[in-house]
């Protein structure tokens, strides 16, 4: 987020936003998006590069990693114990 606010003012507010607004689609249809392992699932923000990464639990959704697309792909995986 400071990232972004660094680049422009309010850029860092769309993009805190922009994940919010991703989590809350995952919340409303958590088996929607495809899986990238075999506990994960990952769902891409609409503006900007990243994905989040989480995992559906019986009584929640735990969100492992909120992923750069540009970020080597599995790093997160050591979180979840796979």
């Amino acid at each position: 987020m400071a990232f972004y606010e660094s680049q422009k003012s309010g850029l860092g507010v769309a993009f805190a936003e922009e994940v919010l607004a991703t989590i809350q689609r995952i919340l409303r249809l958590p088996l929607a998006w495809p899986t990238i392992s075999k506990q994960c699932r990952r769902c891409l923000t609409k503006r900007f590069p990243f994905g989040i990464i989480y995992s559906i639990k019986q009584e929640y959704i735990l969100i492992v990693a909120i992923m750069p697309l540009s970020r080597k792909p599995g790093y997160w995986e050591k979180r979840t114990g796979q």
